[in-house]
Formats: structure tokens, C-alpha cells, sequence
């Protein structure tokens, strides 16, 4: 069974049977069985069934925002902007697959020799819980415009999102089994990646269950996309707007209680400015209000599970008992529900938790860097390269910093954040390939040559 608990109250909203065996293979098969008719469907006629699902997360945007409140805590606040972003997700490669898919010529010795980017065929999604809507989308959208069928496995915290999801398609009129949800928990992961029907892969997790989908995948000889963890760093330099990057900083650390892979998780401040930026950023983290996410108010909502709320107080104790100071939080608290409140830690070195472990909850910390260098070394001191940031109001040595640090995406004097316009994903631990944008969209298609005498 899959069991839905709200965060908010700790209880148990509903439980979900799970597929057997034999019922996952039925499923998979309906997938398979669509992709021949999807991939003979026109990219036109593909982008009208993309553009009527945009439309129908629109009609159910309330129901859908309110779903992901009650499944995994997301303040209402940010669930309808996140269908929104789903919905604008899928219009976008509605747009732009046939710019992105369009045959490219090359030269050669044929009378005319060509690339085209015909789909893989029926793709597994593997899914998580804290952003339902969006990560799904930013799959499911480019994978279907380039002909594949999905399946998509979405986390177990968040069951009804996924039939949600599965049931606007059905909504809008889109073809039968182009989407299908298996509602299994991940144990059974590794049947339906092996599944001989299944493509390729596109997982969104944490780092540890990323190796093992890749381990599984590669033994099989299938591609793999991997968005992985991060731990990314926020550079603040000294000539830097320090109250912009302080309202950018503390937006990025607090979206969706701080559970977000592409977050500033490191702030790293010049040693000159580095006590005036702690007091901007305090100012502005007290400010932050906590509750029930279905509220129109609530700024922060409550950690997704309770033993992912454990952890985040085990790395923030730890961290403190290392010498680092809490100026903010840093304390369970004791009512219902999975809350832990706006914390800032301070005076954090390479050596501690949360210095070298992903934070995946609304927890600041800040790092004191004497000079540039110090500062761009401490960025890369990390087994992540997913997002970074940097902030100066010096153009040259912005892009010189943009360029040393390592990740696959760095935002100059903003936030990081997905696009689907620009490629998205991370390099190290924080995995491979891309997601979004004109690479996004080739990950999972078969980049054939075609040779003419």
C-alpha cells in the first residue's frame, strides 16, 4: 500500500493499493502499445493534446494546488504557481519541439546526408515528492512532443498527485496511454526499469537512490537523465547589491520550506561584508511565517516526513555542537505535525554537517570567505555541482567566477532556478545529462544519420 500522510497533522489522509507483479507488466504494456500510433502522430497534432492538458491543469489549478498541500506540505500559496509552471511547461514544447527536432543537414560524401531525432519509445519517469506538478511536467512535456510514451512512476508521500496528474491528460481528450501512472512503491523500481519495453530512464532523487537507478539502467544498456541532490553556493562579494542578494538568498533558501534541490544551501560572504549581510539576512528569515500550508498567509509549510524532519535537526545539531552558531530555529518543535522553523546558522566551516551534507529544509547557513578565491574553492568544496550563484557588480570578474565554479547552471545576480527554456541538471553528484530547453528535449531520442547516394 502507499500510504498519503498530511506533514501537517501527521495523520493518515488515505492508503493506495499498489500494482503486483503482473499488473506493473499490463501497465508498462499499455505504454508500449501506444507508442506506435504517438510517434506516427504529427508533431502538430502532438502540440494540440499538449496545449489542451496546459489548458486543463488551468481548469483544475485549485484542486491540484491543494493536493500537494495536503500530500507533502507546499503552501497553497506556491501550489498554484507551480501548475501554472507546469501548464506553461507543456505550451512551451507545444512551440518549440519541431525548432528543436528539425533535421539538420551535414556535409559528407552522400548526395545529401542528414541528422533527424526520432523518440526512444516508451520512457520510465521515476518521480519525487517535492515539487509533484512541475517535475512531472518537465518529463512528461518534452519526452511526449518528441514522440515518446511515459511512464511514470511518482513518489510514494504523494499518491493522489499522481493519479491527478494521470487524470488530467484523460481530461483533456489526449490519447490513451501516451501517460501512465503505476502506482508502485520502490521496492519495485527495479522490475519496471528492467522491463525489456522501457527505453530509457529519467530519475529525480536523492544521490544514493540515483546510483542505484543508474547501476540498474546501465546494466541493462538503457540512458540514463539524472537530477540528482545539491548543496549549492550563494557567492556574496563585497561590491555586491548585498540587499538584493539578501532578498534573492533568503526567497531561494525558503520556497517550498527550504526542500528544493537547485536552493541556496551555502551562502558565502566576503569577510568585509560578512557581518552586515548575516544582520540582512536575519532581518528578513524572522519575517517568515509558518503553518498550515492551506492558508492564504503561510509563508512556510511543514517538512515533508518526519524522519526527513530528523534528519535536518540532526545536521543542524551537529553543526552546532561543531561551533557553529544558531541565530534563528534550530529547535524541534513539539505541536503536530512535521515543522521545523526558519533556522540560520552562522560562522559554519568546511568541516561540519551542514557545510558538507545536503540541507533539504528551510536552513540558512553562512560561510565566511576572506578574499575570491577562498570564496570560489569553498563553492566547489562539495560533492555537488548543481546550481551556484554569484553576486558583484563587477561584469568581468562575475563571468570569470560563473566559469571556475562547478555546476551546470550558475545564476549572476539572481536566482537559480528551471526554466523551460534554458537546459537544467548538475554534473558530480548531482548526476547527468539535461532536462529542459534544446538539450533537455534530445536527451531521450535517437540522434540517427541518414546517408543518401
Amino acid at each position: 500500500m502507499l500510504t498519503a500522510t498530511n506533514p501537517c497533522t501527521g495523520q493518515v489522509i488515505a492508503e493506495y493499493p499498489t500494482l503486483n507483479s503482473s499488473e506493473l507488466h499490463e501497465k508498462i504494456g499499455d505504454a508500449y502499445r501506444a507508442a506506435d500510433q504517438w510517434q506516427a502522430t504529427s508533431i502538430e497534432e502532438r502540440g494540440k493534446v499538449l496545449r489542451a492538458v496546459a489548458a486543463e491543469l488551468r481548469v483544475q489549478k485549485d484542486a491540484l494546488a491543494k493536493l500537494m498541500a495536503l500530500e507533502m506540505g507546499k503552501p497553497i500559496r506556491e501550489g498554484g504557481p507551480e501548475v501554472e509552471k507546469a501548464a506553461g511547461c507543456a505550451e512551451y514544447y507545444a512551440e518549440h519541439a519541431a525548432e528543436y527536432l528539425a533535421p539538420q543537414t551535414l556535409p559528407s560524401d552522400a548526395s545529401i546526408s542528414y541528422i533527424c531525432h526520432p523518440p526512444l519509445g516508451t520512457l520510465l519517469g521515476i518521480l519525487p515528492w517535492n515539487a509533484p506538478l512541475w517535475l512531472a511536467f518537465r518529463y512528461l512535456a518534452p519526452a511526449l512532443m518528441a514522440g515518446n510514451t511515459c511512464v511514470m512512476k511518482h513518489d510514494p508521500n504523494v499518491p493522489a498527485c499522481a493519479a491527478a496528474i494521470a487524470k488530467v491528460f484523460t481530461d483533456a481528450g489526449a490519447p490513451e496511454n501516451i501517460v501512465v501512472n503505476v502506482a508502485i512503491d520502490n521496492s519495485t523500481i527495479e522490475t519496471a526499469i528492467r522491463d525489456p519495453r522501457i527505453a530509457a530512464v529519467s530519475f529525480t532523487g536523492s544521490g544514493n537512490a540515483g546510483r542505484i537507478v543508474a547501476a540498474i539502467a546501465g546494466s541493462e544498456i538503457k540512458p540514463t537523465v539524472l537530477e540528482l541532490g545539491g548543496s549549492d553556493p550563494c557567492i556574496v562579494l563585497a561590491n555586491a547589491d548585498l540587499d538584493a542578494a539578501a532578498d534573492v538568498a533568503t526567497l531561494s533558501r525558503m520556497i517550498n520550506a527550504g526542500q528544493s534541490c537547485i536552493a541556496a544551501k551555502r551562502i558565502i560572504v566576503e569577510d568585509t561584508v560578512y557581518d552586515t549581510f548575516v544582520e540582512k539576512l536575519h532581518t528578513r528569515m524572522a519575517k517568515f511565517k509558518t503553518g498550515d500550508p492551506l492558508l492564504a498567509d503561510t509563508q512556510v509549510g511543514p517538512i515533508a516526513r518526519e524522519d526527513l524532519r530528523q534528519n535536518l535537526h540532526r545536521q543542524v545539531t551537529d553543526t552546532i555542537s561543531a561551533g557553529a552558531k544558531c541565530l534563528l530555529g534550530g529547535e524541534l518543535s513539539d505541536g503536530p505535525g512535521f515543522f521545523y522553523p526558519p533556522t540560520l546558522l552562522v560562522d559554519v566551516t568546511e568541516g561540519m554537517c551542514a557545510f558538507k551534507e545536503e540541507t533539504f529544509g528551510p536552513i540558512m547557513v553562512v560561510i565566511r570567505a576572506a578574499d575570491v578565491e577562498e570564496a570560489v574553492q569553498l563553492a566547489n568544496e562539495t560533492p555537488y555541482g548543481l546550481g551556484a550563484a554569484v553576486w558583484t557588480n563587477d561584469a568581468k570578474l562575475a563571468t570569470n567566477i560563473a566559469n571556475r565554479l562547478e555546476a551546470g547552471q550558475v545564476a549572476i545576480n539572481g536566482i537559480v532556478k528551471t526554466d523551460s527554456r534554458l537546459p537544467s541538471g548538475g554534473i558530480k553528484g548531482s548526476g547527468y545529462g539535461r532536462e529542459l530547453g534544446p538539450h533537455g528535449i534530445r536527451e531521450f531520442v535517437n540522434t540517427k544519420q541518414i546517408w543518401v547516394k
